[in-house]
């Protein structure tokens, strides 16, 4: 935390969308009383007035070098757009400063605005912000029937859009709010495939409307038929479900599924991951295909598709938290070496159908010296209809290993 001048008063003022109109009567008395107006350029063309002081900061960093070298009177103001406490600069330059000398004043937030716009509520939105962040809209948009998205940079709302329409999502309505409360506001409406193909300011929010949004499943295991599957092998749901529950993941975490095959264990991690990615390594063309067939079937987005062989194409890739490894051509060895050589505490799951395999992969374990080793063996039984009756039809045994990952504690 840092101290400033014992006599500095410091407002945190929200001003809204950018339009002085939207002042509330203590923001704009708060800012009056300000010898000093800190903020992004676009703010203080529209607030500053009379002989002011004013000092241009597009970040909390930036602010506080100001507030550290600001030697007048005071108080001083710091203007953010929208409402100081949706994804402002208030929150983290707050945490920077002695709270005791900071007053904050609430704005009306670009997601309140844009909802009075379209004479909706707002209190079932999900809101998700990729402005400056990363994010998959469209993980948010197959699981919530409404969510709201800021905007920014490379996640352009036509860059959205079209990332919504390459999932399978391209019939989703979307909302969009171009420079709200200025003179030239403009609200576009239509299909995510619409509005892919059109040019938007830089300063937007979307409104994203599903009414198929399904909830995604807290376990794993969706029904085998739910892929799209042709002549390549796919691990099964039940072995599926315990091999994924093995990683122990987190919803932030890199992953690699390597011989990802229909891609039916890349898909599932991905469906529950909300800040992490997964990287399906293939060199199948045909099994790539159908990877990236199931991935719009499902309407994942946390999923990018490496063709090629492991261990040739993982020196480009992330450094990974876990490895899934479904096939390797026998070259396991080199997989885990670059795979810990990236990060010593990646967690190690393999899949094994042959007694050799197992060989290999506890030889691998104990080489790079992996903690608390564990081989299991899976053996599933489907009941088969024939005439009035039903009969058990036993799948071949797979074994699931697995070691090594961070600490319970780590």
């Amino acid at each position: 935390m840092i101290k400033l001048g014992e006599m500095m008063n410091i407002y945190l003022i929200g001003v809204g969308m950018g339009n002085p109109e939207l002042l509330t009567g203590q923001a704009r008395a708060a800012i009056d009383r300000s010898r000093l107006l800190i903020g992004a350029r676009r703010l203080l063309e529209e607030f500053a007035e009379g002989m002011v002081e004013t000092a241009q900061a597009n970040t909390a960093e930036q602010a506080l070098s100001v507030l550290r070298t600001y030697a007048g009177p005071g108080p001083v103001a710091v203007l953010a757009s929208g409402d100081v406490g949706f994804y402002s600069i208030a929150k983290k330059l707050s945490q920077m400063l002695d709270s005791a000398k900071i007053t904050f004043f609430p704005g009306i937030s670009s997601l309140q605005y844009f909802c009075a716009r379209l004479k909706t509520s707002w209190d079932d939105v999900k809101v998700v912000s990729l402005h400056g962040r990363v994010g998959s809209l469209p993980d948010e948009v197959r699981c919530h029937r409404r969510v709201f998205v800021l905007t920014g940079g490379e996640n352009s709302v036509q860059n959205l859009c079209a990332e919504l329409t390459e999932v399978g999502l391209g019939s989703v309505y979307v909302s969009v709010g171009e420079r709200l409360s200025y003179a030239d506001e403009r609200v576009v409406q239509g299909t995510a495939q619409e509005l892919s193909g059109q040019t938007f300011s830089s300063l937007c929010v979307m409104l994203v409307e599903n009414r198929r949004a399904m909830p995604s499943s807290v376990t794993h295991g969706l029904p085998d038929d739910m892929f799209t599957r042709g002549d390549v092998p796919m691990t099964k749901a039940e072995v599926r479900a315990v091999s994924i529950a093995k990683l122990g993941l987190k919803p932030e975490w890199i992953v690699w599924d390597i011989g990802a095959g229909t891609g039916s264990v890349a898909l599932e991690i991905a469906r529950v991951l909300r800040g992490g990615m997964v990287y399906a390594v293939e060199k199948n063309e045909k099994a790539a295909a159908l990877i990236e067939e199931n991935k719009r079937r499902l309407s994942v987005g946390r999923l990018e598709i490496v063709s090629g062989s492991a261990p040739e194409v993982l020196a480009g890739l992330p450094a990974p938290d876990a490895v899934f490894v479904g096939g390797s051509s026998g070259a396991l060895n080199e997989v885990i070496q670059i795979a810990l050589g990236k990060n010593r505490c990646a967690r190690v799951v393999v899949n094994a159908i042959t007694l050799e395999t197992v060989h290999s992969a506890l030889a691998c374990f104990e080489q790079f010296k992996l903690e608390e080793p564990e081989i299991i063996q899976v053996t599933v039984a489907k009941a088969r209809t024939i005439g009035h009756s039903h009969m058990m039809m036993g799948q071949n045994p797979v074994y699931i290993l697995s070691a090594g990952g961070h600490t319970d504690d780590g």
